[in-house]
């Protein structure tokens, strides 16, 4: 049997525990279909309804899904002789793993990270923005609250009142988020070096080390053992192996990037703790019983354990990093089968992270090509255009995407770990694809989930439904104090790392450093002995090219080494380089610009990629859904300002000639009409092509879009910088996300309405002056009538009324409006499309709040 067939066969056919000096060979199960209680959104519910069924939990119901998996089953997978001989080879091939103490077997070398606290973002950075938003909520949680279940669990006096959420202390996951505060304290803390943090981090240590040290065998966590107990007996508990999986990660990032030797001690005693835990089930039992328990989520489980073998080289920790490598899930990629329907995608997407972890270690190949498949199949045929895959938490059939589009789209754990996935293969093969992925999700899959610039304000899910909001369906948007969901978890370590993938290093007589990400920071390149400090240009629309200055700083003059700079699939052959002003032969797309130079103290490379607009069709391969496409501006995902149609008809077959900028100006041009009438403050806004008054509306509140619009001078030859430009001038009010239309009078006493702007006589009003500084809107067509707002309604009124005439103060009062700077701003990046019936403002997805948006549009040849 070749070296090859035998690793794939024992990848998932079988996989043995040295117990006693027996080995134990048995089969195993997998959860093929998994039922409800896979999604973290429905166990929550379940264990905190009032109404519960009792029956759904049943010893006997809660495992039926489960789908037996014996020899035979699996060996129909695989020609018959790998079977006569699968026993004593595995045999020899497990002997041989576990008694590996070496590290680093993999032939060939892979490029290294570059030390998270080496890298600075710069602060005026989309990203750096960003990590601030995420800095300034680390430091607002207060440590009492975070450790309270610990302090219970462990005996211990509790301090102040627990978290609510998924923290409370009636929740069976509770401590997870605490892991992950863990993890992306260090990794802010190294990437900031921000003292206050510092101090609140090694203080949770601390707390933590005292409860795990009262508990005294090893074991800690924020819920009592006996939830094992529960686990091992196969018996309704939410996942207390993927809290422990968080807690270990935190104590090793505490280690690894923050230097703290007690958290070390602590993971190793917990290892410890959960070795002699799985053997006992082993012994007990079977192995069989150990991997039927696996289907229960254990998040990362093989993949931290790997990561502190590396540290410790302690051969149990190891071994029981195999043991939690899901054999029968990473058998169907091993055979390179498309199973993923069906599976709950975030429990599955760290096993496939681990498994890269014991490639590292091992030197084994199938591992590397059990990820590669895996990639390669997520994003052939489960991924949206923004990176992300899921939806209600679970992988659906491949290539059927079209059907799948709602509100909870994209679970944001999932994006976070398939970017690990994406960034160790990258490390791995130095393909650009990897990186490019990397790009596309970061951008649109993580930078989206924050709420602008406020603090502990995040999305559990992405959706990519039509006139879908973040602000809607079933989970909005967080709560700083009362979510603590998973993605909560993951969303303060996505922010936290930022500068984590950025710069890549390889070793060598002239060292290599990686520019993979396209991001306004500095690197003290320690290798290459030089400090670069990298600038973009932020992108515009009106622009389309990625301005990129990358200056390098030598500290040993003389010394030489290279710098690799990422050609990007969506740029053309227009691409241009320099170096200090001398023009640098550019390579091609999906390749790296390699600059090798001895530095002096101030050399300059410029980079300029041209950027392209594209469309991308859905994943679905079902012709009804042909015509359903994303509109992509390089590596931004650009989405329709929307609640209802998304149809497009290109009248070129130029993206350009339908899909056109918002000029740089525009923004001077936007404003929202304002009365205050008592102490509420009312604005014009449109809906359902009508104009009506509602409470003046917040920026990046859903209705804010509907309270701006952008004041078009008839005279073309006006220029408006201020309001003073605009005073007693005819002009139109174009709503902000309905391009092309304005705002119409549709005749006296009658209310207002959207039209388009080509019927001009009913769209003119002139801006006069009104009461106390504020401004009227008289009717061009309609002499002597005026824009008039009271108690909601909104028309083109006269006056003459019994009640009221055009010199009453009454009327006057409700003819007259504040004219305010737009609530709404054009992002830099934004484009008017051609639609079938109407014009659609695009924008950045990442950009966005509460406005509703459509992401994938019919386009009509």
């Amino acid at each position: 049997m070749s070296l090859i067939m035998l690793m794939t066969f024992q990848a998932f056919v079988i996989l043995g525990l040295i117990c006693c000096g027996v080995v134990v060979v048995v089969g195993k199960e997998c959860t093929n279909t998994p039922t409800e209680l896979s999604s973290h959104t429905f166990r929550y519910d379940y264990l905190n309804s009032h109404n519960k069924n009792h029956l759904l939990l049943s010893h006997d119901n809660y495992y039926n899904h489960l789908t037996p998996t014996d020899d035979a089953a699996w060996a129909s997978l695989l020609p018959r002789k790998v079977l006569k001989e699968d026993e004593v080879g595995w045999m020899m091939m497990y002997r041989q793993m576990k008694n590996q103490v070496g590290r680093g077997k993999v032939s060939g070398s892979f490029l290294s990270e570059v030390a998270l606290g080496d890298v600075r973002l710069d602060p005026e950075s989309t990203h750096g923005q960003a990590q601030q938003t995420n800095l300034d909520y680390l430091l607002m949680l207060d440590v009492d609250s975070l450790v309270w279940s610990f302090r219970k669990t462990a005996g211990l006096p509790t301090v102040g009142t627990a978290y609510g959420g998924w923290e409370s202390p009636d929740q069976e996951l509770r401590g997870h988020f605490v892991g992950h505060y863990l993890s992306a304290t260090a990794q802010m803390w190294a990437s900031t070096g921000n003292d206050a943090l510092k101090q609140k981090m090694t203080e949770v240590v601390s707390i933590l080390g005292d409860c795990q040290e009262r508990l005294s065998n090893g074991y800690l966590s924020a819920f009592p053992s006996e939830f094992f107990d529960r686990f091992e007996a196969i018996q309704p508990v939410w996942a207390p192996y993927y809290t422990i999986h968080k807690i270990m990660a935190g104590l090793v990032d505490q280690y690894g990037l923050a230097g703290n030797n007690q958290a070390l001690k602590m993971v190793t005693q917990m290892a410890d703790y959960f070795f002699k835990r799985v053997q006992n089930v082993i012994k007990q039992y079977t192995i069989e019983r150990h991997w039927r328990s696996l289907n229960e989520e254990t998040g990362g489980m093989n993949d931290v354990l790997y990561r502190l073998y590396t540290i410790t080289g302690d051969s149990k920790h190891l071994l029981l990093a195999h043991l939690f490598d899901k054999p029968c899930f990473l058998g169907l990629l091993a055979i390179k089968a498309d199973e993923l329907a069906g599976f709950h995608s975030n429990t599955h997407i760290p096993i496939v992270v681990g498994s890269q972890m014991r490639y590292e270690i091992t030197g084994d190949p199938l591992y590397k090509e059990i990820s590669m498949f895996f990639m390669d199949t997520v994003n052939s045929s489960h991924m949206y255009a923004t990176g992300g895959t899921s939806v209600s938490e679970f992988w659906s059939e491949p290539k059927r995407l079209a059907t799948t589009l709602q509100t909870e789209n994209e679970e944001s754990c999932t994006t976070y770990n398939m970017l690990k996935v994406s960034r160790n293969l990258f490390r791995w093969t130095k393909e650009i694809a990897y990186a490019d992925y990397y790009e596309r999700a970061l951008t649109n899959g993580v930078l989206s989930i924050q709420r602008g610039k406020e603090p502990g304000i995040m999305i559990y899910m992405l959706p990519l439904g039509p006139g879908m909001s973040k602000a809607t369906g079933y989970h909005k948007w967080g709560t700083k104090f009362n979510s603590f969901w998973c993605c909560y978890g993951t969303g303060i370590e996505s922010f936290s790392k930022l500068g984590d993938s950025i710069y890549f290093e390889e070793a060598g007589k002239d060292p290599g450093l990686y520019i993979i990400q396209y991001v306004s920071s500095s690197v003290n390149w320690k290798l290459g002995q030089v400090v670069v400090d990298q600038k973009v240009t932020p992108v515009v629309s009106w622009d389309p090219r990625l301005r990129v200055t990358t200056t390098v700083s030598s500290k040993k003059e003389g010394s030489s080494s290279s710098l690799n700079f990422r050609i990007p699939f969506w740029t053309t052959s227009s691409a241009k380089a320099t170096l200090n002003g001398q023009n640098i032969p550019i390579t091609s797309t999906g390749t790296f610009l390699t600059v090798t130079n001895k530095w002096s103290s101030s050399d300059v490379i410029t980079l300029e990629l041209p950027i392209t607009l594209r469309t991308e069709a859905i994943q679905d391969e079902r012709s009804e859904y042909a015509s359903l496409h994303a509109i992509l501006f390089g590596p931004y995902l650009l989405v329709a300002l929307t609640t209802g149609e998304s149809d497009l008809k290109p009248d070129s077959n130029s993206l350009s000639d339908w899909i056109t900028p918002i000029p740089s100006d525009y923004n001077s041009h936007l404003i929202s009409l304002s009365q205050q009438s008592g102490n509420n403050t009312f604005a014009l806004a449109h809906s359902s092509n009508s104009i009506t008054a509602i409470q003046f509306p917040d920026p990046g509140t859903s209705n804010s879009v509907f309270a701006t619009f952008r004041i078009i001078p008839t005279d073309p030859t006006t220029r408006v910088s201020s309001l003073n430009d605009v005073i007693n001038k005819t002009v139109m009010l174009e709503p902000y996300i309905i391009p092309g239309m304005v705002i119409v009078n549709q005749g006296k006493e009658q209310s207002l309405g959207i039209g388009d702007y080509r019927d001009n006589q009913n769209a003119i009003f002139r801006f006069v002056e009104g009461n106390k500084g504020m401004v009227r809107l008289e009717s061009e067509s309609q002499k002597g009538c005026f824009v008039h707002s009271l108690n909601g309604t909104v028309k083109l009124s006269c006056g003459g009324s019994e009640s009221e005439s055009e010199s009453d103060s009454g009327f006057m009062l409700a003819t007259s409006f504040k004219v305010n700077d737009g609530i709404c701003n054009y992002h830099p990046i934004s484009f008017v499309a051609k639609g079938l019936n109407m014009n659609y403002l695009l924008q950045p997805l990442y950009s966005l709040r509460d406005e509703h948006y459509t992401v994938y549009f019919k386009i009509h040849s």
